[in-house]
């Protein structure tokens, strides 16, 4: 059985295949089987419409325009030659992050130092109760 009115016939000069589900190129507007729908499978000559990529920097992040006929690396290679904002030391982040709430010490540490009867962030210096005039109950939380 036979049904010639549903389906296209592939654009493809070489491969003429009657498919049922049909794609359209949405550069050219000619009918192709899944084998032909890629812009190269069918040497689309509207591929340029459509086939853009814009390289982006791997150091900044910046998405770098090539002109039609250069090569993007190049491109690209030139931008972190001359115009790359990357920083290295911007991505370098702090370590001690941990401010100690003792009236008058600017001391950070890299890890919290929790006091277990008022629960305050302090350095190691004032990390005991009595260093640094806790507010908190007097019975010690834990019995360590």
């Amino acid at each position: 059985m036979e049904l010639p009115a549903l389906g296209e016939h592939c654009s493809e000069r070489s491969c003429k295949q009657l498919d049922f589900l049909p794609l359209k190129c949405d550069a050219c507007g000619e009918v192709f089987c899944k084998d032909h729908i890629r812009y190269d499978d069918h040497k689309c000559s509207s591929a340029y419409k459509k086939n853009v990529q814009v390289p982006v920097c791997p150091l900044c992040n910046t998405p770098i325009p090539v002109q039609k006929g250069e090569i993007p690396d190049i491109v690209v290679g030139a931008h972190i030659d001359k115009d790359c904002k990357y920083n290295p030391a911007q991505q370098k982040q702090k370590i001690f992050t941990n401010k100690c709430l003792k009236q008058g010490c600017k001391r950070k540490e890299m890890m919290k130092v929790v006091c277990e009867q008022c629960g305050g962030n302090f350095c190691i210096k004032h990390r005991h109760p009595l260093d640094h005039d806790c507010k908190g109950s007097s019975q010690p939380i834990s019995k360590a």
